[in-house]
This record gives C-alpha cells, structure tokens and sequence, in this order.
C-alpha cells in the first residue's frame, strides 16, 4: 500500500464513520473531528518514518555505490532494521495502531467490540481506500505511447504523466 497525504483525512472519517454507525465505538459529535485527528497523526507519523527511511536508503546507496536497481532489496532490509512496514504490512500495521489508539483516546467515550473484529474492520476501510498503483501506471503509460521506453525522454515523460494522473485522481 502506497499511503498518500491527500488520502489520509479522508481514511481518518471513513474508519470514525464505519465504525460509529456500526455501533463499534462510540464517539460524541463534538469529539469526532479529535479522534479523526488521533487517526490523521498516526498515519502522518508513518509517512514521516517512511521519507525518513527513503532519505537513509538513498545516503546508504550513495555511500557504497551502491546502484540504484538495489533500491528495493536495500530498502526492504533496511525496513527491516529500523522495524518499519512496507507493502501490505502497511493496511495491517495501521489498522492495529488504530485500534490501539481508540483503546487509549481520551475523544473515544467507549469501545463495544473486541480488538479482533475491530481490527478486520478497520482494515477493510484501509484497504477500501488503498490506490492501486499499477492501473495509475497503465494510465500514465497510454499517454506517452510515442516515446521509447527505456530512454531518459521516456522516464522524464512517464514521471510528469504520473503526477497529472495523480493529480486528476486526487492523490496530490
């Protein structure tokens, strides 16, 4: 799962909403817009580890000359090492910092569910909402069928295609 910052508000009030009209927690209006905003850090806090862990890569690479077709396998061992999810250990590993925070949430009144039950449904909402970056790719590619792949013109194309797609999606 690849997590994009204009998402994360939205993903906050679907779990809140899903869950309160569900009767699995119970949540005052006036405190709503709060535990959203518990749910919004959260997810916030993982990004901010995650272009931390990106920047680490990149010096490590640099460092050891490393080449940049390592970047998957450098990363994934580096995740690893700092204990950082990545992939779908994402979906799973908000979903269990949600529910943990709706334990500890001074704007969460009460919890109805076990831990369980809140944690599958928290996580269907998650990946409700995940991006499924493979069809933006599709996409970004149709649009510059006339550039060969494999050149810079087509990498710097692809990049700029990318982020229209991006853009007309919502994701930035």
């Amino acid at each position: 799962m690849k997590l994009y910052r204009a998402r994360i508000p939205v993903i906050a009030k679907a779990v809140i909403d899903k869950l309160c009209a569900e009767g699995d927690i119970e949540v005052e209006l006036e405190n709503r817009s709060e535990a959203e905003l518990d749910l919004v850090s959260i997810m916030e806090e993982y990004l901010r580890r995650d272009y931390s862990l990106r920047d680490s890569v990149k010096e490590t690479m640099s460092k050891a000359g490393i080449g940049y077709d390592q970047y998957g396998k450098t990363r994934a061992r580096m995740a690893d090492e700092w204990n950082h999810p990545v992939g779908d250990d994402v979906e799973r590993y908000l979903a269990r910092q949600f529910v943990e925070n709706f334990m500890i949430s001074r704007f969460v009144d009460e919890v109805y569910t076990e831990d369980g039950w809140l944690w599958k449904k928290t996580l269907g909402v998650i990946k409700d909402h995940d991006i499924d970056e493979r069809e933006l790719r599709d996409e970004a590619r149709t649009s510059i069928k006339n550039i060969a792949e494999g050149t810079v013109e087509f990498e710097v194309a692809f990049e700029r295609a990318m982020r229209e797609v991006r853009k007309r999606r919502g994701l930035i």
